[in-house]
């Protein structure tokens, strides 16, 4: 049967799970535009590319699923052709071939000009840089290293992934370049593991001398890291982060637990202690900075003495931005030799709990910032409101900033000093300083002559 759709070898990229696959579909992109093929991301198309995500139970379900519909599609000539690629293919790909035969090919996480080929494409080595965003226009991800070294006893990203391997500082400058020649201000780093960066290439850690090349970069404003790994924190990053207004005041360093019998079964190399000290280094070091993280509750054997003390330890801390996750038992990891004993319903009530807690620290540092004016980057207009984020916040994990659009014009993509004028848990109110006043009916009225 052939597809109804009336524009044929469109091929459709669909992007699931985290900004690592969204970058890897933009690379895929870049490559397919240099080839001439007609290319877009998330929209029609009689050929359909699926990135997946295989690192949790939720993300697996969602991506089988996702390709389910398009086999689905298919199979009623909607579309042409299904391939997939991603976390999901790399970790399953002979379960996958088994159980959902109907997919043209399966292809991991680095066989990128294998897909291509299957595409009628040709991989170019020379495309340093170059991509196809997705992201509105204003901020892009940066990946600066594939893979991780680290022994965490609940992760399977190494297995779908494979080893740390950092991309050159020269690669990352020139791919930094051509993201701001196209308008990109804000560059959020992103790796498995940002705090090895270097070791593989530079025999040190050298996240800080990347940051020196790229605050270089004309155009781009701020600059954001994200998943930063505790142990062996590389400390003279804080002090460019202090030096360099272009580095935001954000770090997101993933802790996970504290307590100490959990931080050794989860083989993370670090303690209590260890935790609270370098927490307090940052801000001593960095006052203004605001501290990303996120937490799993229900790690086999934790107890409720062991929630307590996160509990409280969350309250002690205070952290400016939070996630937590329950617990995903995967298999061929260290932690699936341990019981999942924890039932899921108590792992849902102390996620809840921890959100909850945040909630209220989270309201109470945003009242503080009430009446004060931040610099704040304009993503999108939703609604009545123009949607925008301070260098405190990430895209889609943050606070937004909203500001009333029926009153004032604002231009997406663009930098304004907002004055916060009110504060909700996780989203504040303000008012520009700078920015035109919306026109009325009459001063849009069309002169004739």
């Amino acid at each position: 049967m052939r597809t109804k759709s009336l524009k044929k070898n469109r091929i459709n990229v669909v992007t699931l799970g985290c900004s690592k696959n969204v970058y890897d579909s933009e690379v895929l992109m870049g490559q397919l535009k240099a080839n001439n093929k007609d290319v877009v991301h998330e929209q029609e198309g009689n050929i359909v590319v699926i990135n997946t995500c295989g690192f949790i139970d939720n993300a697996k379900e969602q991506s089988v699923n996702t390709i389910l519909e398009f086999v689905e599609k298919k199979e009623q000539g909607d579309v042409d052709k299904v391939f997939v690629t991603g976390c999901l293919s790399e970790r399953y790909k002979p379960d996958l071939q088994k159980e959902i035969p109907n997919v043209d090919q399966y292809f991991g996480t680095t066989e990128l000009p294998g897909l291509l080929k299957a595409l009628e494409a040709d991989y170019k080595h020379e495309l340093i840089g170059e991509r196809l965003t997705t992201t509105p226009k204003n901020y892009a991800y940066l990946k600066i290293a594939e893979g991780c070294d680290r022994p965490c006893s609940f992760c399977a990203i190494p297995l779908m992934r494979g080893g740390h391997k950092s991309t050159p500082i020269e690669h990352l400058v020139t791919e930094a370049k051509k993201l701001a020649a196209n308008g990109v201000k804000e560059l959020i780093l992103i790796a498995q593991d940002l705090t090895y960066y270097g070791l593989d290439l530079y025999k040190k850690r050298n996240l800080a001398e990347l940051l020196e090349n790229l605050v270089k970069v004309e155009g781009i404003e701020w600059i954001r890291l994200h998943y930063a790994f505790p142990t062996g924190f590389p400390m003279d990053v804080l002090e460019i982060m202090k030096r360099e207004p272009k580095i935001c005041n954000y770090l997101d360093i993933p802790l996970q637990h504290i307590s100490d019998d959990l931080l050794k079964s989860m083989r993370r190399g670090t303690t209590h202690k260890k935790t609270t000290d370098l927490l307090y280094k940052f801000r001593e070091t960095v006052p203004e900075m605001a501290i990303r993280t996120t937490l799993i509750v229900g790690y086999p054997g934790e107890t409720e003495e062991h929630f307590q003390e996160l509990k409280e330890w969350v309250k002690e801390i205070r952290f400016e931005r939070l996630g937590c996750f329950t617990y995903s038992h995967e298999e061929n990891t260290h932690a699936y030799n341990l019981e999942d004993d924890v039932p899921d319903e108590v792992k849902q009530e102390r996620a809840n709990e921890i959100m909850e807690i945040q909630s209220q620290i989270s309201w109470e540092l945003n009242q503080q910032k009430i009446g004060e004016t931040f610099k704040v980057i304009i993503d999108r207009k939703e609604g009545n409101y123009f949607v925008g984020r301070t260098e405190f916040d990430s895209p889609d994990v943050d606070n937004e900033v909203l500001i009333d659009a029926t009153e004032i014009y604002l231009k997406t993509g663009e930098y304004y000093d907002i004055k916060i004028t009110d504060a909700a848990d996780f989203d504040l109110y303000g008012t520009p300083l700078n920015a035109e006043a919306k026109p009325t009916r009459k001063e849009l009225k069309i002169k004739t002559v």
